[in-house]
């Protein structure tokens, strides 16, 4: 490490630091040796007085963000980050009061959030230990008030879980209500929609973001072409749907790859979200942090380039996820980064080789390192 005289504090007492013969990943390739400035929290360009370490041709990546994750406590921030998460988007947690401890948690990863979720009476989720009764919607007369009482608990998005014709979800009536009730507010709508039926049911009534991958079968051409058409976007989760195929001893994923790679192919954004979570009664339950490198590699399984994957777990979800201020390395960014001994433009599973992790500017403990 080559240090520099007096290095600069920075507003909020993090030294201004020049990361040195880093190659940055731009979005699309690698770069030639430069240097990167953190500033306090964010990316600078003056060098000037910065405590200097020499990467020695490493390459950087914007921090990672997983556009599926399911909160417990301050440790899920801490191991989110230790792999280089640096955002989660979570997608169920209650009661506010829990949700609002966690958002004030500096140092590791930085948190959006659904809050409590909307689910039908009668489907898996409302048999989840703990789950709350204020999560379940029964008429479509409810959703204004329910969505209303997410958005002043503050919700970034609504989370609401489709199921199969029968299963015990919202109807689709009320799924539609909660749709409109939450566009009215200016609010995104992600929906579960782990089966075909609950699929189609997502794309019926508009939702914004369908999170996970039917397994039981290949959601058809004209479908795929509808999700395009209709501005949609995938966050398939395959690592999760892989997991419980393994977990229940049920078959693979193939129509799951297969699928996605479809999605992809017609211009549906895709984007890099695990399901990770401690949930007790789910099948299955990736790790946190760690997950999102499977999730990775799938991602290429199913026909991205690392590239893309790579995009679909930084610039994409903070783009779609209205995260202006992250997801790439430029000047005036979130200094979220990420420094890794190897090349995923080659290898994808080369970001699991981590060295470094800055969140906001403030260097990360890696807690396995």
């Amino acid at each position: 490490m080559e240090v520099g005289v007096n290095p600069v504090v920075s507003e909020g007492g993090s030294a201004k630091i020049a990361l040195t013969g880093v190659r940055v990943f731009d979005g699309h390739q690698v770069g030639e040796p430069t240097t990167v400035v953190i500033d306090g929290a964010v990316i600078g360009t003056d060098p000037t007085g910065a405590e200097r370490i020499d990467a020695g041709g490493a390459i950087l990546l914007p921090g990672f963000i997983d556009a599926h994750i399911h909160l417990r406590g301050p440790e899920t921030l801490a191991k989110l980050a230790d792999y280089g998460v640096t955002t989660g988007l979570d997608m169920a947690t209650w009661p506010p009061e829990r949700l609002e401890a966690l958002r004030k948690e500096s140092g590791a990863s930085d948190i959006r959030s659904a809050g409590t979720p909307l689910i039908g009476p009668g489907g898996m989720h409302a048999r989840v230990p703990g789950m709350s009764d204020a999560a379940v919607i029964t008429a479509a007369d409810q959703a204004e008030r329910m969505v209303a009482e997410r958005a002043a608990a503050g919700s970034d998005y609504v989370k609401i879980v489709l199921e199969a014709p029968g299963g015990g979800g919202p109807d689709p009536e009320v799924a539609a209500a909660v749709v409109q009730a939450a566009h009215a507010r200016g609010l995104q709508v992600v929906a579960h929609a782990a089966s075909v039926g609950a699929y189609l049911t997502g794309l019926d009534i508009g939702a914004d973001i369908l999170t996970h991958v039917p397994r039981e079968a290949e959601v058809s051409a004209p479908d795929v072409r509808r999700m395009a058409e209709q501005g949609g976007i995938a966050v398939p989760t395959i690592v999760m749907m892989e997991g419980i195929a393994n977990a229940l001893g049920i078959g693979g994923i193939e129509h799951c790859l297969a699928t996605v790679g479809a999605l992809h192919a017609a211009g549906v954004p895709v984007l890099a979200g695990s399901d990770s979570n401690d949930q007790v009664g789910v099948p299955f339950q990736p790790e946190h942090g760690a997950a999102l490198h499977r999730e990775l590699e799938l991602l290429v399984a199913a026909g991205l380039t690392p590239a893309e994957a790579l995009r679909a777990a930084t610039s994409l979800p903070a783009k779609h996820f209205g995260l202006t201020d992250r997801g790439v390395i430029m000047p005036g960014a979130r200094a979220d980064l990420v420094l890794v001994d190897g090349d995923p433009l080659a290898d994808i599973s080369a970001t699991r080789a981590i060295t470094r992790v800055w969140c906001a500017g403030v260097e990360h403990r890696i807690s396995w390192m």
